[in-house]
């Protein structure tokens, strides 16, 4: 890889690498993203690989290892190009076969291709898998074309060329204009315009700028940024070195959680390579400017997904936020104008510029402009990492990209935003998704998770649980985040232990909006959400673990009780051998007791028996 000195010097190299790949030559793909990596993608790549040596075809298939294919719950996904032939729940074990009937005979293998559970037809091509159709690809539109290791081939997928454009005549005050006329908002949660900020940070008085990649992602279930570190690198390099330029930055740092190995290491080598290449560092491409990128890794809070806090932890500091204004974009890190944006935000500038502001603005809504990641999981068929216009519907979501309930189960709920999400229940399920409707019915777009519900959740119980996340999040700076979050848990644990009374309601509802109004940051202010959003839709499950001491989705422990069916017993033993407290009692080939003072109800019997004996009622 040369240094390049010019644009030209880039495009020249750029034409003979694309002139020295056969658009047509054989390419095998296998995920490497978060999904796939636990489930053996890693033995999947090195089987082709072994497979693909033995017999001889090293030189005439290419072999990559790309980042997330987007179908989590079909792992490990491997792609077959050009033919863009998709197949799923791949091992090691079936790589000989795949490479005899697929890449020696051409032949494509039915049981590893995508079945419509409706019709039984078969879907062999992404195109034709219903996850894929809907989706709008142009943060992950690389994912399962690149190696992410490969500059060459970030390059040779159009990589870089939104840079080249920029230095070639835009002025930085013509690269902002263009930002704020896309509409981009920030996807790290608040959706604040990002042109209006880098203008803000551009017009603050100062030598000395400047620009940091969020990557602090700590909702749980969400994996959208990791994703897109660990796949798709450079564009998020990309797009920094242009927000760099439209603000004056000349030093940009990228704060990631020390939990994501892989990104860490994915982006310190693009980084490398970008730098020995001539992209980052003194004089970028012969445009007299310069920029350099660092890794900052974090510890792992999820309050440092605030940018104050995020900032205090650079510093050396706690991490933990501070009073606004002043704003980052006037004193951020080190006291200097800064720009703070998270990844999938970065990831998005190159598109903007490489296809026009108003091509950006023509996608999603009148104020939620672009697509948006999201990571789709919980109770759906078809987990995993999805972009689709701003606009598409709840419904559209669950039900043709996710595939619908799992197991034929009844949609109950979605909560976006993260733990500081709220939940949405089905009436709302053509809700358009975007940050204003999503507001509107007490949730927020955060950065893109969806937990999918269906009615085997108990809702104050998964208030409870976000509760006990924050709660365990929370820095404990503001008394409002610190003691609200402390007394909701407890209230909330109180009703699932079957202690719940009525005056626990309107205690809760006060307590939520003293926290909204007081708490210093968003972490305190937002918590609040997923109390408030249960109790406002799903206010009965309350009133019946506190009137009724009932849980109607069998969820919490207290309110159960175990018994065995005598009807149905055969007196295997089974659930005798597995209960913890030997709290079940009866001879073989006799129907067994449960001794209710004894039970523990940790569901161990039910579990076990396999004649459905064991009954379990609230």
């Amino acid at each position: 890889m040369p240094k390049f000195e010019s644009m030209n010097h880039l495009e020249e190299y750029r034409g003979r690498l694309l002139s020295s790949r056969n658009p047509q030559e054989p390419q095998v793909l296998v995920c490497g993203g978060p999904g796939c990596l636990p489930v053996g993608s890693e033995e999947v790549a090195a089987a082709f690989q072994a497979e693909l040596k033995q017999r001889g075809l090293n030189g005439k298939v290419v072999l990559k290892e790309s980042g997330c294919q987007g179908l989590c719950a079909k792992a490990v996904k491997v792609m077959f190009r050009p033919q863009e032939i998709a197949y799923q729940q791949v091992t090691a074990e079936d790589v000989p076969e795949i490479v005899e009937e697929t890449l020696v005979k051409g032949k494509i293998i039915d049981k590893f291709c995508y079945q419509d559970p409706d019709d039984g037809s078969v879907k062999a091509y992404k195109s034709k898998v219903p996850f894929y159709q809907g989706q709008r690809l142009i943060v992950l539109g690389k994912m399962d074309l690149i190696d992410p290791t490969s500059l060459d081939d970030y390059l040779a997928a159009g990589g870089y060329q939104a840079l080249q454009k920029v230095f070639d005549g835009m002025s930085p005050e013509a690269v902002i204009d263009a930002v704020e006329r896309s509409g981009l908002r920030g996807r790290g949660g608040g959706g604040f315009p990002t042109g209006r900020k880098w203008r803000l940070c551009r017009q603050a008085p100062g030598d000395i700028k400047y620009l940091i990649c969020n990557g602090d992602e700590g909702d749980p279930g969400a994996f959208m940024d990791r994703a897109v570190m660990e796949g798709d690198p450079h564009a998020v390099l990309e797009g920094m070195i242009i927000g760099a330029y439209a603000i004056g930055a000349i030093q940009g740092y990228i704060y990631v959680r020390h939990e994501y190995p892989l990104a860490v290491k994915r982006l310190a080598l693009a980084i490398d390579q970008a730098r020995d290449a001539g992209l980052l560092g003194a004089d970028l491409l012969g445009s007299g400017f310069s920029f350099d990128v660092k890794i900052s890794k974090g510890a792992g809070a999820f309050v440092c997904g605030e940018e104050t806090a995020l900032i205090a932890s650079m510093e050396g500091d706690i991490g933990e936020p501070h009073p606004r204004p002043p704003y980052p974009a006037v004193a951020g890190l080190w006291g200097k104008p800064t720009v703070i944006n998270n990844v999938e935000t970065w990831a998005n500038i190159p598109a903007i510029m490489s296809h026009g502001p108003e091509w950006y603005a023509a996608i999603g809504t009148e104020n939620s402009k672009g697509t948006k990641v999201f990571s789709l999981v919980g109770a759906v068929n078809h987990t995993g990492l999805v972009e689709v216009p701003m606009g598409t519907t709840l419904r559209q979501m669950v039900y043709d990209l996710g595939g619908g309930i799992r197991g034929g189960g009844e949609f109950k709920a979605v909560q976006t935003g993260g733990p500081s999400g709220g939940c949405i229940p089905k009436q709302f399920l053509d809700l358009p998704v975007d940050y204003d409707s999503l507001q509107s019915v007490g949730s927020i777009m955060g950065s893109g998770g969806m937990i999918v519900m269906d009615e085997t959740s108990c809702m104050v119980d998964v208030a409870r649980y976000f509760l006990s996340f924050l709660h365990d999040e929370s820095c404990g700076k503001c008394t409002p985040c610190r003691e609200g979050t402390k007394h909701l848990l407890e209230i909330l644990t109180e009703i699932t232990n079957g202690n719940g009374t009525e005056e626990h309601i309107p205690l809760m509802e006060e307590l939520c909006d003293a926290m909204a109004a007081a708490s210093l940051c968003g972490l305190g202010q937002s918590a609040v959400n997923p109390v408030l959003s249960t109790l406002k839709y799903f206010r009965e499950e309350y009133e019946a673990h506190i009137r009724e001491k009932k849980c109607p989705a069998l969820v919490c422990r207290p309110l159960l009780k175990y018994t065995v069916d005598p009807e149905t017993c055969t007196g295997c033993l089974a659930c005798v051998r597995e209960c913890p407290a030997d709290a079940i009692h009866g001879e073989a080939a006799e129907p067994h007791l449960i001794d209710q003072e004894l039970c523990v109800k940790c569901g161990m019997c039910h579990a076990v028996c396999k004649f459905d004996a064991v009954k379990v009622e609230s």
